[in-house]
């Protein structure tokens, strides 16, 4: 399906400088662009581009001044990456829906299934399991029992939920996801460690993004809890009765050890790992790498390193870690000329 520039200006509120009339089909990235395609300026290390895209349609931000010619049609909006990204959900939502439950399915006939729903081939929904509508499962998923998968959320293939465990509405899971796993919690003795079971759950709210080979585990008792509109990157760990707080957003390969508390709307970097039992305030900002080994409690602090500190101590930190080298060659040139002092007063 085509759409105007003039279609795309109304849909987003935004004004049109060139063809009003200019039709685009799909989308391009700016450096890629090609005729038929929209795409968007948001990042200025992208600017040269637009000069020389061929894309037909660009969104740029009301802010953006041309310093020279621009061939394609401009659509200024007040924030063109979230213009974006609101076009390109009303294309996916455009795209036909699968519905039905293959054959190949295992689905269990004390389980609830909503209405248009998809499950695909080998998904498995195990006993009392509750599926909400429009939901859409794909294929190897596990459902387990007492299970419940609210509406409209999707489950992309791989993912495995444990019994008893809770997903809300709107929720996507990426690939190879394991929700419900048992926490990390054995008892040491001087012979061994002995288990303890992990009687608890996972209940994830509603607007949740998870993404691939992610891994939350259960509660040993209580529930590990993903509030509402979390977004996980990739390959995250988190550990039992953990609480990550509502609209927080954390990169790939953070690992959150067991009984952490997580405020509203922090921003977590990459490669993170947090200690147990910690709290983080609302807010709270945690640069890539960084060690976590005490808790959080200003509100939007920002923090960074090994043990992490306020971001101007950590860049003082780095500067003087930088001098390193120079500072110990200078201890050593001192160390020199004070033996050459001390042996001439010797001599006398």
């Amino acid at each position: 399906m085509k759409f105007s520039a003039q279609q795309i200006a109304d849909y987003l509120g935004g004004t049109i400088e060139g063809n009003a009339q200019v039709e685009v089909d799909n989308f391009s990235k700016i450096e890629e662009g090609k005729p038929g395609t929209l795409s968007f300026l948001a990042n200025q290390k992208y600017t040269k581009y637009i000069y020389e895209t061929a894309s037909s349609i660009v969104l740029v931000n009301n802010t953006f001044k041309a310093e020279d010619a621009v061939k394609s049609t401009l659509i200024r909006v007040e924030d063109a990456y979230t213009a974006m990204a609101k076009l390109m959900q009303l294309y996916e939502m455009s795209k036909p829906k699968k519905v039905g439950i293959s054959t190949l399915a295992f689905v269990s006939e004390k389980a609830q299934i909503g209405e248009n729903v998809y499950i695909a081939p080998y998904a498995v929904i195990e006993d009392n399991a509750k599926i909400g509508n429009n939901v859409k499962i794909y294929p190897h998923v596990y459902v387990g029992e007492n299970s419940e998968i609210g509406e409209n959320t999707q489950l992309f293939s791989g993912v495995q939920i444990y019994h008893n465990c809770k997903i809300g509405n709107h929720c996507i899971l990426h690939s190879g996801t394991v929700v419900g796993s048992d926490g990390f919690g054995f008892a040491p003795s001087d012979a061994e460690y002995t288990k303890i079971p992990q009687i608890g759950n996972v209940v994830i709210e509603n607007n949740v993004e998870i993404g691939a080979n992610c891994t939350i585990d259960r509660a040993m008792m209580g529930s590990t809890i993903i509030r509402e509109g979390v977004k996980l990157d990739n390959q995250i760990q988190v550990a039992h009765n953990v609480e990550i707080g509502e609209h927080t957003v954390i990169a790939a390969l953070t690992g959150i050890s067991g009984s952490v508390k997580i405020g509203k709307k922090c921003m977590i970097g990459g490669q993170v790992g947090f200690a147990g039992h910690l709290s983080i305030a609302d807010g709270v900002i945690i640069g890539a790498k960084s060690g976590i080994l005490s808790s959080i409690t200003q509100k939007g602090t920002m923090v960074q390193g090994i043990p992490a500190q306020e971001i101007r101590n950590e860049f003082r930190s780095m500067a003087a870690y930088r001098k390193l080298p120079d500072l110990n060659r200078r201890v050593n040139e001192l160390e020199r000329e004070l033996k050459k002092l001390t042996d001439i007063l010797k001599q006398k």
